[in-house]
């Protein structure tokens, strides 16, 4: 697959060494080319929910999630056949927690999918990136941008959560946790393991995780032919596809940038909610957003200007 023949160029030096020999419009390109890799995953990830909220109905929240996990993981274990031997302890605590923060994830955000639109969804689960940024900043001037991000949640609440089901904004809250602490260890497993190795594995721990879960509440529709196709579809568009293409781009872009292009997430999850499940947002809807999008993007350039030039790339 091209998105693993990626990963692997990524990590040869001797491939480095030639692009750094290469032309300056080449550096230029260069430098785009990984801010390119993480717009096209939050694209693919986005539209790949869309069609998990329309697979909903046949084979239930829990049902897409293995379908989504179980399918990426047969996919990346194939392609990247990935070696068993010669990983510390510490290599293999950081691939499992990877694994299962990755199964938390999905299991809660689409819990929340399942019962308010996709953009909210996303809107209230990007808050996770957020808190981390803010926390790792440490400066007063964050309190601005956490204020910004409480009056889009506001907003897109109706001042309450009246307007959305409540049950679905808690499931939305707790992926953005998961979301935090899966930007942390897919940095770490990125650098520890070569190529996607560290990602199939991790992907792997997440089948493992949630197929009882899948089965107790879907069972044999999980098998149905047509499920099972659009499962596949799901699982290359929201796992196998975005998940390596960020690993890739974190290997070259600061985690602060990477932070920041994640923001636009809830943005791309409303056009995909519009579009694919014809999810009307209002005019205070829209703007909700736009604040939550804004105070991430504040938080991380806040977090940014705080840094030495030397820090920016740890």
């Amino acid at each position: 697959m091209d998105e693993t023949r990626a990963v692997v160029v990524a990590n040869e030096p001797e491939a480095a060494a030639a692009l750094e020999a290469g032309a300056p419009a080449a550096g230029s390109r260069r430098a785009l080319a990984p801010v390119a890799l993480v717009v096209a995953g939050a694209l693919s990830v986005q539209f790949g929910a869309a069609i998990a909220v329309l697979l909903m109905p046949r084979a239930g929240a829990l049902g897409v999630v293995t379908l989504r996990l179980v399918l990426a993981a047969l996919v990346l274990l194939v392609v990247c056949r990935p070696r068993l031997r010669g990983h510390s302890r510490a290599d293999w605590r950081t691939v499992v927690a990877f694994g299962a923060v990755m199964a938390a994830m999905n299991v809660l955000f689409y819990q929340a999918a399942d019962r308010i639109p996709l953009g909210a969804a996303v809107t209230f689960e990007v808050l996770g990136p957020l808190v981390l940024s803010v926390i790792v900043s440490r400066r007063l001037v964050n309190l601005v941008w956490a204020g910004l991000a409480l009056g889009g949640v506001l907003l897109l609440s109706g001042g309450g959560f009246d307007r959305l089901d409540p049950v679905g904004a808690a499931f939305a809250l707790s992926a953005g946790a998961m979301w935090a602490a899966y930007i942390v260890f897919s940095a770490r497993t990125g650098r520890r393991f070569p190529q996607a190795d560290g990602l199939a594995l991790a992907m792997g721990v997440g089948a493992v995780l949630s197929l009882p879960l899948g089965l107790a509440e879907s069972g044999s529709k999980l098998i149905v032919p047509s499920t099972l196709g659009l499962g596949l579809a799901v699982a290359l568009m929201s796992s196998v596809l975005p998940y390596t293409l960020e690993l890739l781009a974190l290997r070259r872009l600061p985690a602060p940038t990477f932070a920041v292009l994640m923001s636009l997430e809830p943005a791309i999850a409303a056009t995909a909610g519009f579009f694919v499940l014809h999810q009307a947002l209002s005019a205070v809807d829209a703007l909700a957003i736009a604040l939550v999008i804004a105070a991430s993007m504040g938080a991380v350039r806040t977090q940014v200007a705080g840094k030495a030039p030397g820090d920016l790339k740890k």
